[in-house]
């Protein structure tokens, strides 16, 4: 079978072609919308404080909803989630807690344990496990003991507390199937995994987004959940009212009773004001939790409602409870009849579906984990509404903002207007998109969802997300803030990935995305080229902390920082739109033009690199074979900065090969190429090899030389620098005995190796850029050492790693470093998962160690995950390494086939 036969993938053309939306519902419940920039209206932009954990269960939200293990439609109308009780903890659990930047001593982390266990791309089949304790959840234990901690202590974590003491607390299953698009069956499991009976409360709850509060001019009709008489009394049924839904249904099995009140703000507790309902937002946490009656509706309707079920588990015993969300009429036994039928249809098809994904040759664990990546992917979507204009006048009926904000945060976006789904970097950490990892995270989704990946990329360059001087929003703490520009690589990325999928190139999608993307590289030639000289200063560029200052904010005495990576992302750039220039120039000639304009300018850019920009300083340093930033100081001094960092490395990412057979079908950019290098040898003569390896055959297009690229990798591959056992680390190990140190204007600045954690906040608690292995530059080298590889052939070979006496070509190395980053999460000899670092439980216990979290980064020595826990979205980019692995490793591609490989990387 191939995957274009199965039924997911019907379902997916079904979707594209609007014939079935089966897209309508998904996992777009964010995990945390209180403490996010949108539900901020403070004065100095303090969101942690100005909406707390505290206040989330009785505060309206006003751009999103929140929820456990949830999902809602695509505009986020109505909602779905868990909510839990064990008879101990101080309030209901209704959403995930953790700690915020200002309280935890490594930044913001999550204290909870749940698992994105499985989802299909429509999800036709969606599954998610949430651990949930026993004994009191311990809040201010969690926030008094991160906050005594230090930056060199580690991070207190849930398990540390010793609610999972003995293996007393409950698996939470949510599993969901959809019958037809908007007909979802809801199959809700518990386990008590404790050696005693204990208690459980599940209250099951559908709510509507608050939108009749906000608006201005008369209120649209407010929407209605309602308990509907039903002749059976194992279920009960709610219907559901929403002017821009379609009549629905909630069908619950046996309910011991529904719980009604209002999603609106419980003001008598949060302000002292008094309440205009007596049905608040925390109405059913204060029945369930506290007793009180009166704090439900007993008409038995409103905006939110739970289904209430508790029972006793004893020690090992299963609980289940069916449910179902329907825009069918419910009939009899609607919850009976072929439920169990529809379930194994859909698991079974989603497992057909995989099974022509995930190359046969990998292991039954690598196969495991590269699923479980899949599915954290596309747990990560999230509906996210941010209208900027809106949200700095403030909202009518609610007391005007400061005015101070006018001045603040996002001024210069007020054109911002997301309503979208969109896919997050971690939907509690980050729950918010970034322009460079949502790019990051196309490459995996494009290989189960093409559609769905083209989509997300198009959609930064549109006109209410890109800023109309061409700029791509960051990320919503700052929009103006700059991240890499990988937008190219990953439009073409996808474009290669979707041609290789099924049959065919997406010309369409790859125009659009090129229009506009000539807009942003024209803002960055404009903005961040201070000088007109070709080097760049993108500020700190998504790399946080790399260096050792703050590169985001002004340097003292008005110096600025020449970036060996700002400057080789955008000869990287350059090379990507010409690459998609030539592609689209293969079927309409007017592109060949465009081509040449890309081609010629990487040459500048790569020229400058290596150009004296003064005091016979250039950025690549021939004494040390390797890059590094400058510093220019006001009276035209330049300073290396002699940090071994990625900096240093980002330069071998501005490499392409073209072959001469396919530049025969381009007469004009051919001979526009030809005569560019005949006149200008000065700007061709070190990026242009016509010599070793491909002279007959292609060309290469790099900053680095054949002889610079030795000289790096001898850096690169040493394990006392860059080389770690799970990938290439950030920064040098050099300088873990050897601190960089730079005194200027009387004031000492240092960096230093560290492994895991940062002990600075120079960019913020989570940022650290000095140590640990990051999965997207790691990518990027992967992929670069495999184009050089394509040109400089088999016989170019490197010791690796150094000191070992092992020789091996580019591609080897290549898929060397390729092991190394997959090995994170894969089962060594004895069983165990680097990712899981020294924590037993998530190594040994059967009911943990085979589920899977994707960090945001990982120790630099031993490969343990660290910050963001859950699918940091680019880190999901190993289900792709895992791919090339499972597809060349045992057979690396031979000389005839590797153009092939190549062209779709």
């Amino acid at each position: 079978m191939s995957i274009l036969k199965t039924a997911e993938y019907r379902r997916l053309e079904e979707d594209k072609a609007r014939t079935a939306y089966w897209r309508r519902w998904g996992p777009y419940l964010s995990e945390r919308q209180w403490g996010t920039v949108r539900e901020d209206y403070s004065a100095g932009g303090t969101a942690w404080d100005y909406f707390p954990h505290d206040q989330a269960r009785s505060r309206t939200y006003r751009w999103g909803e929140d929820g456990l293990l949830g999902i809602s439609d695509n505009h986020q109308r109505l909602c779905f989630a868990l909510a839990l009780w064990n008879g101990k903890d101080p309030i209901l659990k209704e959403r995930l807690f953790g700690v915020t930047g200002n309280e935890g001593n490594h930044g913001e982390d999550v204290k909870e344990y749940y698992y994105y266990l499985d989802s299909t791309p429509t999800h036709s089949y969606l599954k998610a496990l949430y651990k949930y304790p026993q004994a009191a959840y311990p809040y201010s234990r969690l926030v008094e003991e991160s906050k005594r901690r230090s930056r060199h202590d580690p991070e207190f974590e849930l398990l540390d507390t010793g609610v999972f003491n003995e293996n007393r607390y409950f698996d939470v299953t949510a599993e969901y199937v959809k019958d037809a698009a908007s007909d979802i069956l809801i199959l809700l499991t518990i386990v008590n995994r404790g050696p005693s009976s204990a208690a459980v409360h599940l209250l099951p709850t559908l709510w509507f987004r608050n939108t009749w509060s906000w608006k201005s001019g008369p209120l649209s009709e407010k929407p209605l959940l309602e308990q509907i008489p039903w002749p059976k009394e194992t279920e009960g049924v709610v219907s559901i009212q929403h002017e821009s839904l379609d009549p629905m249904w909630w069908i619950c099995d046996q309910p011991d009773h529904f719980l009604f009140t209002e999603n609106e703000s419980n003001n008598q507790r949060l302000f002292g004001a008094p309440n205009s309902s007596p049905y608040v937002k925390d109405g059913i946490n204060d029945y369930v939790v506290n007793g009180r009656q009166e704090a439900i509706n007993p008409r038995q309707k409103g905006t939110k409602v739970s289904a209430y079920y508790r029972k006793n588990l004893e020690a090992g015993e299963t609980w289940t409870v069916r449910l179902r969300l329907t825009d069918k009429k419910p009939a009899e036994e609607v919850l009976k009849n072929s439920f169990e039928q529809v379930f194994d249809l859909r698991k079974q098809e989603a497992d057909d579906f995989y099974a022509q994904v995930i190359p046969p040759a990998l292991s039954d664990d690598a196969r495991s984990v590269q699923r479980q990546a899949f599915a954290g992917m596309l747990w990560s979507k999230q509906f996210y509404n941010y209208v900027v204009k809106e949200w700095l006048d403030g909202d009518p009926n609610c007391p005007p903002p400061p005015p101070e904000r006018k001045k603040g945060r996002n001024k210069a976006w007020e054109h911002v207007y997301s309503e979208d789904v969109l896919s997050m970097p971690d939907k509690w950490e980050y729950p918010w998109f970034a322009a460079w990892d949502l790019a990051f995270h196309c490459i995996p989704l494009a290989m189960i969802d093409p559609e769905f990946a083209k989509q997300q990329l198009m959609l930064l360059t549109r006109e209410w997300y890109m800023h109309p001087n061409g700029e791509l929003p960051a990320y919503e703490w700052a929009f103006g803030d700059v991240n890499p520009p990988v937008h190219a690589w990953a439009a073409l990325r996808v474009y290669k990935i979707d041609r290789k999928l099924t049959g065919k190139g997406d010309l369409l999608f790859l125009e659009r995305v090129f229009q506009k993307l000539l807009l942003n590289f024209t803002w960055w030639v404009n903005r961040k080229d201070e000088e007109g000289n070709n080097i760049f200063q993108g500020g700190f560029l998504g790399l946080d902390n790399i260096g050792v200052f703050d590169r985001n904010v002004a340097l003292p005495g008005g110096c600025i920082i020449e970036q060996s990576d700002g400057t080789s992302w955008m000869a990287m750039y350059s090379l990507n739109l010409m690459k998609i220039a030539i592609e689209l120039a293969h079927h309409n000639p007017a592109y060949e033009d465009i081509a040449s304009k890309f081609f010629e300018h990487f040459l500048y850019i790569s020229e400058a690199m290596q150009h004296k920009m003064g005091d016979d300083e250039t950025l690549w340093d021939e004494e040390d074979g390797f890059f590094y930033d400058s510093l220019h100081f006001s009276d035209g001094r330049h300073l290396r900065l002699k940090i071994r960092s990625g900096v240093g490395l980002i330069p071998l990412f501005a490499v392409e090969t073209l072959e001469i057979s396919s530049l025969f079908k381009l007469a004009g950019f051919n001979k526009r190429m030809a005569w560019f290098l005949e006149n200008r040898p000065d700007l061709a003569k070190d990026v242009t090899c016509n010599g070793d390896g491909g002279a007959c055959e292609r060309r290469l297009l790099s900053i680095v030389s054949p002889d610079m690229l030795r000289r790096i990798l001898d850096k690169m591959l040493d394990e006392a620098e860059f080389l770690g056992d799970h990938g290439i680390r950030a920064l040098s190990k050099y300088h873990q005995n050897h601190p960089y140190m730079l005194t200027l204007d009387g004031e000492t600045h240092s960096i230093s190796y560290e492994p895991a954690e940062s002990t600075t906040g120079l960019f913020g608690g989570n940022s650290n850029w000095r140590g640990p292995v990051w999965m997207p530059i790691n990518f990027l080298i992967v992929e670069s050492l495999q184009k050089f590889h394509h040109y400089l052939g088999p016989d170019f070979k490197v010791e690796c790693p150094k000191g070992s006496g092992q020789m091996k070509n580019l591609w080897e190395v290549a898929m060397e470093i390729s092991h190394r980053l997959t090995s994170t999460f894969l089962k060594d000899d004895t069983g165990r998962r680097p990712v899981f670092g020294g924590a037993e439980k998530f190594q040994r216990d059967p009911h943990w160690r085979d589920h899977l979290l994707f960090y945001e980064y990982f120790h630099g020595d031993n490969g343990a995950g660290i910050g963001a826990s859950h699918q940091t979205g680019w880190t999901g980019l190993v289900a792709k390494l895992l791919q090339q692995c499972g597809e060349h490793c045992k057979h690396p591609p031979s000389s005839s086939s590797l153009p092939a490989v190549v062209r779709d990387l």
